[in-house]
């Protein structure tokens, strides 16, 4: 389970985005579009798609002021299958566009639907920025280990030695964590969820939703063309129980047939590492804290099960507030205007030098 929405009711979401109040009752029905959903038969994003229509009309949020901006991608054909705005944008440049739109449109929802390649690759510097900025957006980073729209290359989150078109002999590159990434720029959301968990990815969505400022969700996704079976591990019945840690605040980091494994604080390193046949009262089993300001507990959880996925934290790892980029770039202009009125037309069309005063 995921605990971290304080008002998980249509008017705590509302807080959060400042949008006006929607009319009547919608339902998932309402945000399904006219166009007929092309991707894969049995790819995870029919699951992740069917999961966002159905949580959608729990914002209690108008259509008209909800977007939905993607980048180039398998991912990105979402903004076509929700009946909202949306802008099927540049490749990895989703988070640009979506961060001037959340500080001129005060009004909308934002949303961003990018892949591993998009979001990591071309667009790895507009994601840490708008991480970095704490713009009020949220990002749905669908990871399916693999480039599924260009015919399956390795992605900047292919393990070593993936075998592929574009590495026949394995690839070399060591593969970014993208939490771990988020967590570095400053992210003040950070959160993993899997797209066949219906319950649990809509828990993350709706703890997203209530999070003002960038919300990173990354969406283990099956890209059963080109990369199936990534994630079984972390899903068959007989094994992902021995695999998932599910984080829930405030509840020690117990998991595992009859809780025998539980997340171990090194008292001397501060590492945290997976161990079994440990007492409750063991002082050093962590307790999930996803408040913590400093991020050096969260960077820790997602560093686990890096690379093999054997231990896996699903979940939000952090959820702290911090003064959002829009909310500040739009506080600079009321000051500005306020002291001086002005027109930008007729700035852009004057001298080419011009005061500001202090």
């Amino acid at each position: 389970m995921v605990d971290l929405v304080d008002d998980p009711s249509a008017e705590g979401f509302r807080s959060v985005f400042g949008v006006p109040r929607v009319e009547g009752t919608l339902r998932a029905r309402d945000f399904k579009s006219d166009q007929e959903v092309r991707w894969c038969p049995g790819c995870g994003d029919y699951a992740i798609l069917a999961a966002v229509q159905g949580f959608l009309p729990e914002l209690g949020v108008r259509r008209e002021n909800i977007v939905f901006i993607s980048g180039i991608g398998c991912s990105s054909r979402f903004p076509y299958y929700l009946n909202t705005y949306g802008m099927h944008s540049i490749h990895g440049r989703a988070p640009a566009i979506a961060t001037g739109l959340a500080t001129t449109r005060p009004d909308l929802s934002v949303w961003v639907a990018t892949g591993d390649g998009d979001a990591l690759s071309i667009g790895g510097n507009h994601l840490i920025h708008s991480l970095r900025r704490n713009v009020n957006l949220k990002i749905l980073l669908f990871n399916n280990r693999i480039y599924g729209l260009t015919k399956g290359q390795y992605s900047p989150t292919s393990e070593v030695g993936k075998i592929t078109k574009s590495s026949p002999f394995g690839s070399v590159d060591e593969p970014f964590d993208p939490l771990s990434l988020a967590l570095g720029a400053g992210a003040t959301f950070v959160a993993r969820t899997i797209d066949s968990d219906r319950k649990h990815l809509t828990s993350v969505l709706r703890a997203a939703a209530a999070h003002r400022g960038t919300a990173l969700v990354e969406i283990y996704q099956n890209c059963n063309i080109f990369n199936d079976g990534a994630f079984d591990l972390l899903k068959e019945p007989g094994v992902r129980g021995e695999s998932v840690i599910r984080l829930e605040h405030g509840q020690p980091l117990r998991f595992g047939t009859d809780g025998r494994l539980v997340v171990l604080r090194d008292l001397a390193t501060g590492e945290l590492r997976v161990v079994e046949g440990v007492p409750d009262d063991d002082p050093a089993i962590v307790v999930h804290d996803a408040y913590q300001a400093d991020p050096t507990y969260a960077f820790g959880l997602s560093r686990l099960g890096v690379g093999d996925l054997r231990y896996t934290p699903i979940g939000v790892l952090r959820s702290v507030s911090r003064p959002v980029y829009d909310d500040e770039v739009r506080a600079q202009i009321a000051r500005a205007t306020q002291h001086r009125p002005g027109d930008l037309g007729t700035l852009l069309r004057g001298k080419d030098t011009w005061t500001v005063p202090a």
